[in-house]
């Protein structure tokens, strides 16, 4: 899964609003994307994979570290920089992987703990982490919230000025502008207080 994709298919999203032609595709791939970076930004997170690559962070007092979303701590690689030379040459081994459930739960780890880490002492150290960042598979209720909030878009092209409805049967009704509320419902759980997006 590459990294900040759409968390559903064309097909999928056209399923949900019941089309069956192909002359809207391109409006519906673009109604996707917009879907999609809006949940990232509700949510503080995006529910990609990246590859491989080296990130930047601090250690706490007690020497844990709030990283990004790590799906796994298989193949981990941690260096300090306890030297302050920017070079990163102290490993460090041992790190666990909190909340210790997530990958059982479908979560991926936020905080990697120095409980059991070696060396001690990296209390305010700058900690590099090499490994693939973001979740392994997109979430059930994260498709959800993307098809919900492509179809308001979709339906957006058609209420001109942002009025949907009809002043004459009594069903007028202004669209505002912001994330639908069912959407924001459901994609609550996986706020983050602070994150990459």
């Amino acid at each position: 899964m590459p990294w900040m994709p759409d968390y559903a298919t064309t097909a999928e999203l056209k399923a949900f609003v019941r089309i069956g032609d192909a002359a809207d595709d391109a409006q519906i791939a673009l109604a996707l994307s917009a879907a999609s970076r809006s949940v990232d930004r509700a949510c503080n997170r995006q529910f990609g994979l990246s590859a491989v690559q080296d990130r930047f962070y601090t250690a706490d007092g007690n020497g844990w570290v709030e990283i990004d979303d790590l799906p796994s701590i298989i193949g981990l690689v941690v260096g300090a920089d306890s030297a302050g030379d920017n070079l990163y040459g102290t490993s460090v081994t041992g790190w666990v992987g909190y909340p210790l459930n997530a990958p059982s739960d479908g979560l991926p780890y936020t905080t990697l703990g120095g409980q059991y880490a070696t060396p001690g002492g990296l209390s305010g150290s700058r900690i590099k982490v090499t490994a693939a960042f973001g979740w392994a598979a997109v979430p059930t209720t994260i498709k959800q919230a993307t098809l919900l909030q492509a179809s308001r878009f979709l339906s957006r092209r058609d209420s001109p000025y942002g009025i949907a409805g009809s002043p004459d049967a009594g069903s007028e009704m202004r669209l505002l502008a912001k994330m639908d509320p069912d959407v924001s419902l459901i994609v609550r759980p996986f706020y983050r207080w602070w994150g990459m997006v």
